[in-house]
């Protein structure tokens, strides 16, 4: 008997549907293509359930015959190609055999269409990709499309999905970018008996753009355009002060087909590099035209991606293009409104690094400073104060934080300073007299003894070892390049991402308070304006918003009062915290509640640590440290990188060549 078979056609689409299937998303995305090149002009598009359980999409376009639906459900029945040839200038946009045939086979698929001059139309219903029932029915002109039940008899597939809302985020944002592409298509969508998105068709982009995003975005838009003998682009970006935490605004169409490509993206970043901050993008809507025989569809399995003949004509096409529309805006004090908008950018000349004597002790909080009124409540107080103002209010800070460990941490608190500092690189050290409870401690007094040189074993299972022992404490140095600490001790050098350390301290501190984190009112509240998938996830969220110290309440159809924010966060930062934290939420998969606070904690702690390139003084520095030895896990920051990098004096011994040569 033969090893090799034909596989039957049942299992031929099934495989096929893997590539064009990936998600509900990917369904809607063929269909809504097929009728844009049926020549509709009013496409509607309702979904239940992420759109696993029901999709359906409607058009008004041509329609067709029974001999052409009966054509339609086969493998590789096209209207779009004819031979070979036409692979190289394909113009429309659902080629793919129509998906039609894919889609029915992990689906229970209904399609009903009438074309223009018939009386009755045609109905096909397939189940799983079993043999399709086909017979007349009386129905409006075009053609509905509905897909129930998706993965229905793949069940392996369907565990991958995302959570509904997830999965209707994604149909949602590729009807937003379709409905970009075609402002002359008048579009609508349902999502769970609510109208998400709605375009009047007008064939005006600008129109489109503000139906979409709102008139805060449509104010914000500067229109671009450049046009030569091989390219031609139109569009719109926004100024600097309009910018997204993702590139999820930005909407790529080359010839009619929505794409991603990495070219035009970095175009963009280049054209807008000194004007906005690291973590923000703009919006952008780019309709670039080119030759089609420069171009190739047909590199990616659903045409998300595309080749160009001349790839840098393309960069450097859409980099003037913006640069064109954004200078002048300059010009007209566009410079001056995005210097107010933006955060403050840090300076990262280096400079000379400024060391503290060994010898001098770190001097406890005097009385005097307990009794500052301008002490900082909280330790991102304490670390955040500018470096201009270190002395009024730091001790005082430590204080607080010395009074507060002695009630958590009592048998960590009570030791003496270093009576001397070291004589010499081998000299002797004084001993540091201390009460630690050493029954607390594991035996690892140091981070890798057993490691390589710069290594990081964390310590999971050791909660509460401290980072000061009863041999020394660590001192800080100095900064290098306004983002790792330098620090020793009597038997080493560490080197502290201050960005990391910062962020393990605010996430084991959130994460502590298991009855809501403390919230601090704000005196002007602050008015948010979400699209309409932000703001169904912030009303779904909006229990999980609040026990997290974020109080929203609200205040319009897409608007919401922000009134409280985190004790520990910056009010600066507390709108990119939530947009951040609403990001994250609408990427995550089918999760527990345990782990959607514990990935919003992250968040937060993330944007609210100090940042890399903040300059920080020694008294900063010590206080950083302390409290990072008294989290649960010291090594790593909550999204697991390395906090802290030790080398011990064995290990410098090696890297300057001085083993066997003493000291």
């Amino acid at each position: 008997m033969s090893l090799i078979h034909v596989l039957d056609d049942n299992t031929i689409n099934k495989i096929a549907a893997g590539e064009v299937v990936e998600r509900p998303a990917s369904v809607i995305k063929e269909l809504i293509e097929n009728a844009m090149d049926a020549g509709a002009n009013r496409i509607e598009v309702e979904i239940m359930a992420g759109g696993t359980s029901f999709m359906r999409v409607t058009d008004n376009g041509k329609g067709m015959s029974m001999e052409d639906a009966k054509l339609a459900i086969l493998r590789h029945a096209t209207s779009k190609i004819r031979e070979v040839g036409d692979l190289n200038t394909i113009g429309t946009l659902g080629f793919r055999g129509e998906a039609l045939p894919t889609i029915a086979s992990v689906s229970r698929f209904t399609m009903l269409t009438r074309q223009q001059g018939d009386d009755l139309g045609t109905r096909v219903d397939i189940s799983g990709g079993k043999t399709p029932d086909i017979l007349e029915t009386g129905c409006g002109l075009g053609t509905t499309i509905k897909v129930e039940d998706l993965f229905f008899n793949t069940p392996a597939r369907k565990k991958f999905l995302k959570t509904n809302h997830t999965e209707g985020s994604k149909i949602n944002d590729f009807i937003v970018k379709l409905a970009l592409s075609r402002p002359d298509i008048e579009f609508h969508f349902i999502n769970n008996n609510k109208v998400s998105v709605v375009t009047p068709g007008s064939d005006n982009l600008f129109d489109t753009i503000q139906a979409i995003y709102g008139a805060n975005v449509a104010d914000s838009l500067l229109a671009l355009s450049l046009e030569s003998e091989e390219v031609k682009i139109s569009g719109y970006i926004t100024k600097p002060s309009m910018l997204k935490s993702s590139r999820g605004w930005q909407t790529y169409i080359v010839n009619g087909r929505i794409i991603q490509n990495r070219a035009i993206a970095k175009a963009i970043d280049n054209a807008y590099k000194s004007l906005i901050p690291k973590s923000g993008f703009p919006l952008a809507v780019l309709k670039i035209e080119v030759p089609q025989r420069t171009i190739d569809v047909n590199v990616h399995p659903q045409k998300s991606e595309m080749k160009f003949e001349d790839e840098g004509l393309i960069f450097k096409a859409v980099y003037k293009a913006v640069l064109d529309a954004i200078r002048p805006a300059s010009d007209r004090g566009l410079g001056e409104v995005a210097a107010v908008v933006e955060k403050p950018r840090p300076n990262y000349t280096m400079e000379p690094m400024r060391f503290v004597p060994a010898t001098e002790p770190v001097r406890p909080a005097s009385a005097e400073d307990r009794s500052h009124d301008n002490a900082p409540r909280t330790i991102y107080e304490a670390v955040r104060r500018p470096a201009s103002q270190p002395s009024m209010s730091f001790a005082a800070a430590q204080a607080e934080l010395q009074q507060e460990r002695q009630t958590h941490y009592p048998a960590a608190e009570s030791h003496e300073t270093i009576a001397e500092g070291p004589r010499g690189f081998g000299g002797d050290r004084s001993k540091l007299t201390s009460q630690v409870d050493k029954s607390n401690l594991t035996g690892q007094d140091d981070l890798s003894d057993s490691g390589q040189a710069g290594e990081i074993s964390p310590q999971p299972d050791c909660e509460g070892q401290a980072l000061l022992d009863a041999d020394g404490t660590i001192i800080p140095i100095g900064q290098v390049d306004l983002t790792y600490i330098i620090a020793q001790d009597a038997k080493g050098l560490y080197l502290i991402d201050q960005h990391a350390a910062h962020e393990r301290i605010l996430f084991d501190k959130l994460s502590a308070m298991a009855d809501g984190i403390p919230s601090q009112q704000l005196l002007v509240h602050q008015l948010l304006t979400f699209d309409r998938k932000e703001a169904a996830l912030v009303e779904e969220n909006k229990e999980l918003f609040a026990r997290l110290g974020f109080h929203m309440e609200s205040a319009g159809d897409l608007d919401y009062r922000l009134m409280e924010v985190p004790a520990d966060v910056p009010i600066s930062e507390a709108e990119d915290i939530i947009r951040e934290i609403l990001t994250g939420l609408n990427e995550m998969h089918e999760t527990t509640a345990k782990e959607i606070r514990q990935h919003c904690l992250a968040t937060t702690a993330c944007r609210a640590a100090i940042k890399a390139g903040e300059e920080l003084n020694l008294r900063q520095m010590q206080i950083l440290l302390e409290e990072l030895s008294h989290t649960p896990f010291p090594y790593t920051c909550p999204h697991g990188r390395p906090t802290i990098l030790k080398f011990s004096s064995e290990d410098l011994a090696k890297m300057f060549k001085r083993t066997g040569f003493g000291f």
